[in-house]
């Protein structure tokens, strides 16, 4: 099996150089881009199975290539900023990021992460499976298990590869109330600390997809103080 291919966008060199020789040592793929621009051409030409992205770049920054990225590619992104605020964090998952890491960050905890989210997102399996077998049909939604899609008035729904795991998650257990805690645990498969901005970013990123009124929700509805479930039509 091929090495997976991981490619480093920041401007900074020494970054990526740092970056790039941490990864190697892990066994990964390295390709390395300096702005935006650069990336995307990376990614319409080569393997890439994750994304490690700086924000303030030239050319093209860093959440515009990741929005333009979304529009073709589910692959994981992690965002790196030095902005750790949780306004930029916010920012950063809604435009489609995965995940975020704050400069100056921990070289395990940033391999621990890739490694986390490259295992995520291989274990959804291919999408063009060829024969899904149970379905989970709630309302105007329908989830192929096999496949890991999740189909609204009959049209596949395009999610991010963490999204997929969410909707999993919430189809299986239609119903149930989810904490925050509980959902980042199993879906970024790591202890919670503060987790409920970025779990709340992607609910709101799925509802946007699945939602007749993102606004006035009919299936991904919050239990205000406990957390989210999947209503059962």
């Amino acid at each position: 099996m091929m090495n997976e291919c991981v490619l480093v966008v920041d401007d900074d060199r020494e970054i990526v150089k740092a970056i790039a020789l941490l990864l190697e040592k892990e066994g990964y793929q390295v390709l390395k881009a300096y702005d935006g621009m650069e990336a995307l051409e990376l990614v319409a030409e080569q393997p890439i199975r994750l994304i490690i992205m700086d924000v303030m770049m030239p050319k093209l920054d860093g959440l515009s290539a990741v929005m333009k990225i979304r529009e073709r590619k589910n692959l994981p992104i992690i965002v790196l900023s030095a902005k750790s605020e949780d306004t930029d964090k916010i920012l950063g998952l809604s435009m489609g990021a995965d995940d975020y890491v704050s400069k100056p960050f921990n070289p395990q905890e940033l391999a621990a992460r890739v490694k986390s989210h490259l295992r995520r997102y291989t274990s959804l399996g291919d999408i063009n499976a060829q024969q899904q077998a149970d379905e989970i049909h709630n309302g105007r939604l329908c989830y192929r298990i096999e496949e890991r899609t999740l189909y609204a008035d009959g049209e596949p729904v395009k999610l991010t590869a963490t999204e997929t795991k969410i909707v999993d998650l919430l189809m299986r257990n239609r119903g149930r109330i989810f904490p925050a805690e509980e959902i980042y645990q199993r879906v970024w498969e790591e202890d919670a600390f503060a987790p409920e901005n970025t779990v709340m970013v992607h609910i709101r990123r799925i509802r946007e997809k699945i939602e007749l009124n993102p606004k006035e929700p009919e299936y991904l509805k919050v239990v205000w103080g406990i957390g989210y479930k999947m209503e059962k039509i």
